[in-house]
């Protein structure tokens, strides 16, 4: 089954035609995370044309997400809605070039919906578009970067309420150890085996997990991380599948050094690297990508093993991006979490509710040196 995204798109103008600016947003289907915003003030228009551009703009920042995503579009132009999903004409000549672009834009996706909300309900896409109208109105450009932070909303009142559904579980199983995992040195995409201690690490990680009912075991396509993943699998009888997404970070030219030699060679990258999560290793991959391809694969396994128990045989940096998610934990999270090999971690996703950390670095189950 493919991703499922959610587009909110809004626009209007002050004195229709007047100073114009659109708005949209698009969700995660299932966790109704914001993935990505768009705005921008447009000038003088109708809000017609300004409700098709910020339908444009949301469909165009959901394909650079995922081209071959479900999408469902939530607008509260019922113009727009009605003339998308074909039951209306289109009769205004400045209409028609915009509908063919929004049906361009949406060309590539697996399927589109397109839904009618209330004003009410499609708060986030109309304040992006009010501020782009204001801008218009004042002269100036405009786009999400640049606008102040807003205020948290306040929790409803009588505090948080759990969720009331059976979540997914994915239990987060790092791989055994290995000859650079030893020496600490930096192990990224190279084909890595488990050392001797590893496999027994891996053997008894699937001795301790033998009497969980796991429904599939998703692992990274590296050599360390499969060979963890067929040690469990032989115990438990789940089916292995592959996913690009969860494989380690790429280190570039760091890649089996130690952290001193690192430190040694490539002061000034290294303190850009340990400050901010955009940097990347020369040659190599920034935290910030990992965390973009790690948000899709956990996506993807919502959607397909929604509400059953998933074991993810991956890495230290793809881990503590799922657990940064699942505690929507700022980027520091990365650099104060240690996992030891073959450590266990496990997190509930919940459909209508946050989800929850049930436990990090298990190692109990682990034989002593």
């Amino acid at each position: 089954m493919s991703r499922k995204l959610v587009v909110e798109a809004d626009g209007g103008s002050r004195g229709n035609p007047g100073p114009a600016g659109y708005g949209a947003v698009v969700l995660d289907g299932i966790t109704g995370e914001v993935l990505a915003e768009a705005a921008e003030s447009i000038g003088r228009a109708t809000n017609n044309v300004a409700e098709y551009r910020g339908l444009i703009a949301g469909l165009r920042a959901a394909a650079a997400l995922d081209p071959r995503a479900r999408v469902e579009v939530r607008m509260d132009s019922k113009l727009v809605v009605e003339q998308m999903s074909g039951r209306w004409q289109i009769k205004h000549p400045d209409m028609k070039p915009l509908a063919l672009e929004a049906r361009d834009a949406a060309s590539g996706f697996a399927a589109v919906s397109y839904s009618w909300i209330p004003r009410a309900r499609n708060t986030r896409a109309d304040a992006l578009a009010n501020a782009a109208m204001d801008a218009a109105a004042r002269g100036e450009t405009w786009s999400p970067a640049s606008s102040a932070p807003q205020e948290p909303e306040p929790p409803p009142k009588g505090g948080w309420v759990p969720p009331t559904t059976d979540p997914t579980r994915t239990l987060l199983l790092r791989h055994g150890q290995t000859p650079l995992s030893v020496e600490r040195r930096f192990a990224g995409v190279g084909d890595i085996p488990l050392t001797d201690v590893g496999r027994a690490q891996a053997e008894a990680a699937a001795r301790h997990l033998a009497d969980t009912p796991i429904d599939v075991i998703v692992a990274s396509p590296l050599r360390r991380a499969q060979d963890t993943a067929k040690a469990v699998a032989s115990v438990i009888g789940a089916e292995i599948r592959t996913d690009e997404g969860f494989r380690e970070t790429d280190f570039g030219q760091w890649e089996g050094h130690s952290f001193g030699e690192v430190a040694e060679r490539w002061p000034d990258d290294l303190a850009a690297w340990l400050s901010d999560s955009s940097y990347a290793p020369p040659g190599g991959e920034s935290f910030a990508s990992v965390a973009k391809r790690v948000s899709v694969a956990r996506d993807k396994l919502l959607v397909r093993y929604r509400r059953q128990t998933v074991l993810v045989v991956s890495h230290v940096t793809p881990i503590k991006t799922m657990l940064k998610l699942a505690l929507d934990a700022p980027d520091t999270i990365l650099y104060r979490v240690h996992l030891d090999t073959a450590s266990l971690c496990t997190v509930d996703w919940f459909d209508d509710g946050p989800a929850v950390v049930r436990s990090m670095n298990e190692t109990h189950y682990l034989p002593t040196a």
